[in-house]
């Protein structure tokens, strides 16, 4: 803990030493330089403002959620609502999944928190992935953003649920129950009941410290997003992704780098109707609210390097497959 707060005191000052430099000799900056950049860094600042204050009201109701099963959810109760065989456990997680109405900035930290209470690590993924696509508020934002191609919503529901059991078959083959949170097992839990007795008192503690744990992992992966959309060249976007393959790989691409909140993308792709295949959109539709950037730098805050990195390796090749397989059959 000091180490990190030391860490964070670094930067701190080594941001504050720029700033001050930037004061004395921004006189020095040539003008044209700043004539011809201003715009961009003004729709940079624009896109990285809107990101952060669209995320931030659902991160803080991740954070309490999380908080609340921190404090009042019990191991006992997880065990009995979960079968103890794996691949059973994987459609009740689907269910569990479909009535959080949540993005996927604030299943993280719920997912953490169910995962130290006991639930088995591809039972939460599978939560993790599912409910941020699979919740009602998203399919009503799909139904009314594809009103000419109703087809669009009932499809992105079906793919991301079978996207969602492969994803966690996969995630239990590969790791089985192993520990993959950054924090020892248990450790934390056993310490905070220690010292917080009041369930109300100890949930408001566990918010606002997840919050602020966050926080400056949703400022890193908002600025990256917002530089790539600003500076990202969109004729080359389309003209690379007009073909069968390539077309839900740079969907799922722009999906993964624009790091837009599941409530909101399907406007988004519907403004691509038209230029993009529909197995193109369902694949933006699908594996955005999966895992996008934002949602991986958050990952990394709770999460070992190397399971983060194989998350987004097993959603990014089962989404991108199953995709092209529904467009050979259906499409």
């Amino acid at each position: 803990m000091y180490q990190e707060k030391a860490f964070n005191y670094k930067w701190g000052y080594i941001l504050l030493f720029l700033f001050f430099l930037l004061f004395i000799y921004g006189d020095l900056v040539p003008a044209a330089l700043i004539t011809e950049f201003m715009p961009s860094l003004l729709d940079m600042n624009t896109i990285f403002l809107s990101i952060v204050l669209e995320a931030i009201p659902f991160v803080l109701l991740g954070v309490f959620i999380s908080a609340l099963i921190q404090s009042f959810v019990k191991e006992e109760t997880l065990e009995r609502f979960i079968p103890s065989n794996p691949v059973l456990a994987l459609f009740p997680a689907v269910a569990i999944g479909a009535v959080f109405p949540v993005c996927e900035c604030a299943i993280v930290p719920i997912v953490r928190r169910l995962i130290q209470k006991g639930m088995p690590l591809h039972v939460g993924i599978v939560i993790m992935v599912s409910a941020p696509v699979l919740n009602p508020i998203v399919f009503l934002s799909t139904f009314y953003a594809f009103q000419t191609d109703l087809t669009v919503a009932w499809a992105r529901m079906g793919l991301a649920f079978v996207v969602a059991i492969v994803v966690g078959a996969v995630v239990y083959a590969r790791f089985k129950n192993s520990w993959q949170l950054k924090e020892a097992k248990g450790s934390r839990l056993h310490s905070d009941e220690h010292h917080h007795r009041n369930k109300i008192a100890e949930t408001f503690y566990h918010a606002s410290d997840e919050f602020f744990e966050m926080g400056k992992f949703l400022i890193i992966g908002a600025l990256l997003a917002s530089v790539i959309q600003t500076f990202m060249d969109r004729e080359l976007l389309v003209g690379v992704g007009s073909g069968f393959f390539t077309g839900p790989a740079v969907m799922m691409g722009l999906a993964y780098f624009l790091s837009l909140c599941s409530e909101a993308d399907a406007f988004v792709a519907s403004s691509f109707n038209g230029l993009f295949s529909s197995s193109s959109i369902l694949g933006f539709l699908v594996y955005g609210p999966m895992t996008d950037l934002k949602n991986t730098i958050l990952m990394a805050a709770y999460f070992k390097k190397r399971f983060v990195v194989a998350f987004v390796a097993i959603v990014t090749i089962t989404a991108y497959f199953i995709t092209i397989l529904f467009d050979l059959l259906y499409l």
